[in-house]
């Protein structure tokens, strides 16, 4: 039982690897994750606001995963073009678009304020 729950880990870090390396996206949502944490510790966020970014950062990266995911998973049944394979693929990037969306709109809610009030200090 515990070899099974190692080998469980070890496969999930493997898929996590995968989709690094593979996703030119994913890398993309990492350096942004990244870019936030930095941004969060400059503006000292409060522990809501980090909870909040890091929630938004956990679900872009899992709806990535999912997607990519997904299309493994159309490319291995459908390896010539079909058109409901095409849909499959665009309904799940349009769910990463969204999710994308709407942890942007988070990041603007919590950092614009802190960064506006940067800016009018700095002109004044």
């Amino acid at each position: 039982m515990i070899r099974e729950r190692f080998n469980s880990f070890r496969y999930a870090f493997k898929g996590i690897a995968d989709l690094f390396r593979n996703t030119p996206n994913a890398r993309i949502h990492l350096f942004m994750a990244i870019a936030v944490s930095i941004c969060g510790w400059v503006f000292r966020i409060s522990i809501t606001e980090w909870c909040l970014c890091v929630l938004c950062i956990a679900l872009v990266l899992m709806a990535e995963a999912l997607n990519s995911a997904l299309e493994y998973l159309t490319d291995l049944v459908s390896p010539d073009y079909h058109e409901l394979a095409g849909k499959t693929k665009d309904v799940a990037a349009g769910g990463v678009l969204l999710i994308s969306m709407g942890a942007a709109i988070v990041g603007l809610i919590i950092f614009l304020p802190k960064g506006w009030r940067i800016f009018l200090n700095f002109i004044q």
